[in-house]
């Protein structure tokens, strides 16, 4: 039985041979990197300061002039960034207003799962 994993859907068990499940899991690794592909190093950096930052931006969402400024950038290149990183459906959304509301795990907007963190912060969860 060592060479078989069992995976739980529901109330059934479905049995799978380990090579089978290993070919699964390779195959999601490359999935996931050509997901990342269209990332540069810019787009990591504005993604990770949206998380970073929203949390301590007192329940306001955070605008591209922001981003920009802190991270010294041009307000086009934010913009565009914010723009294909929504697009992608890669952890950001956008409000009416074009400023990040969400940056995944964490969002300004309501909702019913609040995060609060050693540091005072407190954020809703996306």
């Amino acid at each position: 039985m060592k060479d078989r994993i069992l995976i739980g859907r529901r109330k059934q068990l479905f049995d799978v041979s380990a090579e089978n499940w290993r070919k699964h899991l390779a195959g999601t690794r490359q999935h996931g990197q050509v997901r990342l592909s269209f990332m540069t190093a810019d787009h990591h950096r504005v993604r990770n300061f949206a998380v970073r930052e929203l949390p301590r931006n007192l329940g306001k969402s955070l605008s591209a002039e922001e981003i920009a400024r802190r991270l010294a950038l041009p307000l086009v290149r934010v913009i565009a960034i914010l723009e294909e990183l929504q697009k992608n459906l890669f952890f950001l959304v956008l409000n009416d207003a074009g400023e990040v509301s969400w940056a995944f795990p964490v969002t300004s907007d309501w909702t019913p799962h609040r995060l609060s963190f050693s540091s005072g912060e407190s954020v809703f969860a996306a």
